[in-house]
């Protein structure tokens, strides 16, 4: 562990990772552009993949899910075999055949918008037929100021609304994305100024992530953002450390302002988000 935020926190980029990943890519470069490119072409089968051709999806987000999204369009770009039509609408049930429709929802900063947002979009119509729909939050969401249990808790019966008016529909959860940590000295210092970090926040988005994954793996798929972007291409993670507890940051190499995603960082969470709704079929 290097350096000390506060007493009792200290900074790791490089922890061991569980092993739960099956995540695997590398890092190539290529016209001095670094680029995130499976080891393996995506993971996924052709059969995976011609089960994403013909997929029903929604998904909600910011600006984190259009950095996705564009990850999406990267790997289509690389990979003959990957075709997704990718469609922006609020109203996914009027457009016709597989589509991977995705909207804006709600306003940052406020995470009860985005449920809302969300269960407007679903009431008109969309997953009568067993489609599968999605959203995320954004990290704006949740900084060190929120009361992260009332988050969860609100998003938990949003969830149960929904299952309850479109019981056919597929849920697909997803964790907070996180923002990298501060280097060791700033963090002290906001500390010492009774300035909130980027860490407190990061703290909060461990925190509902968590919540998240205790309460739906094993009941419904969840995409693990916050996995993917605290995975170093080594397969380390990037975190810091506080008593008795770990929190995972946002790796440096997948972003250019410490909340967005970059190249190798979009394409790195497409991969993951098409294993998971390639193995919804399975």
């Amino acid at each position: 562990m290097i350096g000390v935020l506060t007493p009792g926190l200290a900074l790791c980029n490089r922890h061991n990772p569980d092993d739960r990943k099956e995540l695997r890519y590398t890092i190539a470069e290529k016209n001095k552009v670094k680029t995130a490119i499976p080891s393996e072409p995506l993971l996924l089968t052709d059969r995976q993949i011609a089960r994403l051709a013909t997929a029903r999806i929604f998904f909600g987000h910011q600006s984190v899910g259009n950095n996705i999204l564009d990850g999406i369009r990267d790997l289509m770009a690389s990979d003959a075999r990957l075709e997704i039509k990718i469609a922006k609408s609020e109203d996914p049930q009027s457009i016709p055949g597989p589509v991977l429709a995705e909207f804006e929802i709600g306003q940052n900063g406020n995470p009860r918008s985005k449920d809302e947002a969300f269960e407007q979009v679903l009431a008109r119509g969309f997953g009568a037929q067993g489609e599968t729909a999605m959203y995320k939050y954004c990290y704006a969401d949740i900084d060190a100021s929120t009361d992260v249990k009332q988050v969860f808790v609100n998003y938990c019966n949003a969830i149960a609304a929904i299952k309850a008016k479109h019981p056919a529909l597929q849920i697909v959860h997803i964790t907070v994305p996180l923002t990298v940590a501060e280097p060791a000295a700033k963090a002290w210092l906001k500390s010492m100024l009774g300035k909130s970090a980027p860490h407190h926040a990061n703290v909060k988005r461990c925190e509902f992530n968590s919540m998240l994954l205790k309460t739906f793996v094993g009941t419904d798929p969840v995409f693990d953002l916050a996995e993917v972007e605290s995975t170093h291409c080594d397969r380390s993670r990037s975190c810091f450390t506080r008593p008795g507890e770990v929190i995972y940051t946002l790796a440096p190499e997948y972003t250019t302002d410490g909340g967005h995603l970059n190249e190798v960082g979009r394409q790195a969470a497409a991969v993951a988000l098409l294993q998971v709704l390639s193995r919804l079929q399975d």
